[in-house]
């Protein structure tokens, strides 16, 4: 029988494939995608199982969990992205330890990401979350206000404003999820056209493990994927 960690590398080549083949559908170049593995909810032992097949990026939901992972593998030269819903009290544990904080969606929030890398000396490459589809169970700023929060992360002290990152509805089919990813790139478009700088909007971050080969076709420059990397998540037993 395989053993967790040989499954964790033989996926991870599986995905890096199905990177590369919807690269070269849309004729871009696989490189040009990076693939986050989100290792939320997974122990460390798998995590450095997936950094023995190459795996360098990673993401995670929590930030007192992305903490104790980075600890643990501390003796790794990993980069760590934040990819949950960021509270306003965490702001300074996260900076101080995720290179890439994908999950801006407020201007009080980058305040406070900002100040707190000024005081770390770190300088995380930050994304502004937009919510499209406006689900009440998902985070994000609206696109409306998009351009003003790009611009403030612009004038920032410590973050390094690098793109967009979205959370659309979960698919029934990969091919339900390819308009909300358009808008997200047709906004960035819309951005760039309107004089925001081109270079500091480079980045989409969208497509999880049902969907990030549309995502590809999009677009996307970062593809989050945990299930089809690491299997399944058990859901936590309910609180006594």
């Amino acid at each position: 029988m395989p053993s967790a960690a040989a499954d964790v590398a033989a996926n991870i080549e599986a995905v890096r494939e199905r990177i590369a083949t919807a690269a070269a559908r849309s004729g871009r170049a696989a490189g040009a995608i990076r693939l986050v593995a989100v290792s939320k909810t997974f122990g460390a032992d798998l995590v450095r199982a997936a950094v023995a097949a190459g795996q360098q990026s990673f993401g995670e939901n929590k930030v007192q969990e992305g903490l104790a992972k980075a600890e643990t593998l501390s003796d790794l030269s990993l980069e760590w992205h934040l990819i949950g819903h960021l509270q306003s009290n965490k702001a300074r544990k996260a900076a101080a330890t995720f290179g890439w904080i994908e999950s801006i969606d407020r201007l009080d929030l980058l305040t406070k990401v900002d100040d707190a890398a000024n005081e770390a000396g770190t300088r995380p490459r930050i994304l502004v979350q937009v919510d499209l589809a406006h689900e009440a169970t998902k985070h994000g700023a609206d696109e409306g206000a998009v351009a003003d929060l790009v611009r403030a992360a612009l004038e920032a002290r410590a973050v390094d404003c690098r793109g967009l990152m979205t959370v659309p509805p979960f698919p029934t089919h990969p091919e339900d999820s390819r308009p909300w990813f358009r808008q997200l790139r047709e906004l960035r478009d819309r951005l760039v056209a309107n004089g925001l700088p081109a270079d500091r909007l480079v980045e989409l971050s969208m497509g999880m493990s049902q969907d990030f080969e549309v995502a590809i076709e999009e677009g996307a420059t970062l593809v989050r994927v945990g299930t089809a990397i690491f299997g399944r998540r058990v859901p936590p037993p309910p609180a006594p």
